[in-house]
């Protein structure tokens, strides 16, 4: 890429301290971004990758307040001479929860809204609404209620109404959070189309590197406490020590690689599946990998075979003859933790609600330990079943962070005291114990999701159901939560996780469950779903890094190969946590 002298970006020294904080977040950032580059900004949580952009977005300095020295300039203007107004001009930001930034009643009015606020005359208004939404692929929804939308619609509105400004600069704050994985795709494929064709500065925050590594970038800036760690290639990223260093996870493909033996460098070109080059001396150590370290591996759980839940011919709608969920038929076993998956709108979280009783079947039985559970109170299921809602801003009712983990306890009447033990415990699991004093407010809305799920775990339910529990939560945060639900699955507490990711569906479920259009269409190990191209496409899944790595190397067994690698990674971090003496890695 042909760079100009004049980045449309630059830090220089650039340091930021919170007024409500002792020390600062920021530490002499010195970065620059040039016109039509393709950026991604990587970094823990905490790590000050959000602070940098509220920045660049303006509600720095002018929404929240801190002292700042050195400089940005944005199109050689110092950021603090101009204010959100101004900067929203040059930089559009598409936020990640994508609810947060609807205005209008319907697509079209919520993609005009800037133009709104401009005065532009109704009939140019008109036809800039109309190419931004074609630009996305909305031109057939513009009269459609934004709530009414899947997931990956709504962020095609949200990136709509920022292109409708012909902003300069496209700021995605975690645009795949909450997107199903083939719809995750298709939104790097958007992003990717829109750099290629519209030439803007895209600058994309974000923890899930390999599905951001679908399409190419130019460059990765890793933050970690506050300071620039790497500014480089994915080539040169995969080749380093610092996704490690900074608790980040790496693609399962390079895991893989690692696995086998073969040292990833940037000369192998390691930055994207599709772009590795591999030596036959090392596509062959792949293949004795999977072929001579296969054996049993131990730990199977030894599950009851009554079922804990049985769902019989279970039917729901919302309106009349239109189903959300069509003849269901299920066993979840005692002690099991497994997956459901599928694309946005397939019906996970309806099935959800209706088990905990939020909504009515129209027919159907659903048993607990073979009493009815469609004949007890929403109360009484509380008391079996905890249920994790997506949203955090739906579960959430008190102010301070301390008191919303506490409210289902003070509501069964429990002794204050048990209740402080119980809130110290749940808050130190969930990565909460620092910010029980805080305001709810005061959180990220990956913190929020962290507070929802202490809030259920309090309560110590049998069944717990945790509607994407993982999502915007980096690698470090993601490990803890799913190790904790792993130990209370350990002894036998049943877990029910409604999921986009696809590394928590290997590393951590033996069964998943496939939705789609309000069916089940598959109910098998992670590894055959994820090597039935025909279950990918029913359920808007995609398939994994491990299915290409095997195919690249001439291994015809790839679900056997897929399998193995989930084994063999379960056992590697069963041996870090010291559950095992040895891993033989050859």
């Amino acid at each position: 890429m042909t760079k100009f002298v004049e980045p449309i970006i630059e830090f220089k020294d650039f340091s930021l301290r919170y007024h409500i904080q002792s020390e600062p977040t920021l530490r002499n950032i010195n970065l620059k971004i040039f016109p039509g580059e393709k950026i991604l900004i990587l970094g823990p949580s905490g790590s000050g990758k959000s602070t940098l952009t509220h920045c660049l977005n303006g509600l720095i300095p002018f929404a929240y307040k801190g002292e700042i020295t050195g400089s940005l300039k944005v199109k050689g203007v110092e950021t603090r001479t101009l204010d959100i107004f101004k900067l929203s001009k040059i930089v559009g930001t598409v936020l990640q929860d994508t609810d947060a930034q609807f205005v209008g009643l319907t697509v079209g009015e919520d993609i005009a809204f800037a133009l709104e606020n401009d005065c532009v005359p109704p009939e140019e208004m008109k036809k800039r609404v109309e190419e931004a939404a074609k630009m996305v692929g909305m031109e057939k929804f513009l009269n459609h209620s934004p709530f009414e939308l899947s997931g990956g619609q709504k962020q095609r509105t949200t990136i709509a109404g920022v292109l409708v400004d012909n902003v300069d600069v496209l700021l995605f704050d975690e645009p795949l959070a909450n997107l199903d994985p083939a719809t995750a795709k298709r939104t790097m494929e958007i992003i990717d189309e829109l750099h290629k064709t519209t030439g803007k500065t895209v600058i994309i925050v974000e923890h899930r590197l390999e599905d951001v590594l679908h399409k190419e970038i130019d460059r990765v800036i890793v933050i970690n406490n506050g300071e620039i760690i790497a500014d480089t290639s994915p080539h040169d990223l995969m080749g380093s020590d610092i996704l490690k260093k900074s608790g980040l996870r790496e693609p399962l493909y390079v895991s893989a690689l690692k696995y086998s033996g073969i040292e990833v460098k940037s000369s192998i070109n390691p930055g994207y599946i599709h772009s590795l080059k591999l030596s036959n001396e090392e596509m062959q150590k792949i293949i004795h990998w999977f072929n001579f370290s296969r054996k049993t591996f131990e730990g199977e759980k030894e599950l009851n075979s009554d079922p804990i839940l049985r769902i019989e011919n279970l039917n729901v709608s919302y309106e009349k003859n239109k189903p959300v969920l069509k003849n269901i038929n299920l066993e979840i076993r005692e002690g099991e933790m497994v997956s459901i998956v599928g694309k946005n709108g397939a019906g996970k979280s309806t099935f959800a609600k209706t088990l905990c009783g939020f909504v009515k079947e129209d027919t159907g039985t659903i048993t607990y330990r073979g009493r009815k559970l469609n004949e007890m109170t929403i109360k009484e299921r509380a008391q079996i079943i905890g249920f994790v809602m997506q949203n955090p801003n739906q579960m959430i009712t008190k102010p301070m962070i301390y008191d919303e983990i506490a409210l289902g306890l003070r509501l069964r009447k429990v002794p204050e005291e048990r209740i402080k033990e119980k809130v110290l415990e749940v808050a130190e699991i969930c990565g909460l114990k620092p910010f029980l004093t805080w305001p709810v407010s005061a959180l990220s809305y990956g913190q929020k999701k962290r507070v929802t799920i202490a809030s259920i775990l309090a309560l110590e339910p049998e069944i717990i159901i945790l509607d994407e529990p993982t999502a915007g939560q980096d690698f470090k945060h993601y490990s803890e939560i799913m190790e904790f639900l792993a130990k209370l699955n350990s002894i036998g507490i049943t877990i029910i996780l409604i999921t986009h990711d696809m590394h928590l569906i290997m590393e951590y479920t033996d069964r998943a469950i496939v939705f789609a259009d309000g069916e089940i269409v598959a109910n098998a190990e992670p590894s055959e779903i994820l090597t039935n191209m025909e279950v990918i496409e029913k359920a808007n899944l995609k398939e994994t890094s491990l299915y290409t790595l095997a195919q690249t190397v001439g291994i015809s067994e790839r679900t056997k190969f897929v399998q193995h690698f989930i084994d063999y990674d379960r056992m590697v971090r069963n041996s870090r946590a010291g559950e095992v003496d040895t891993v033989h890695f050859r």
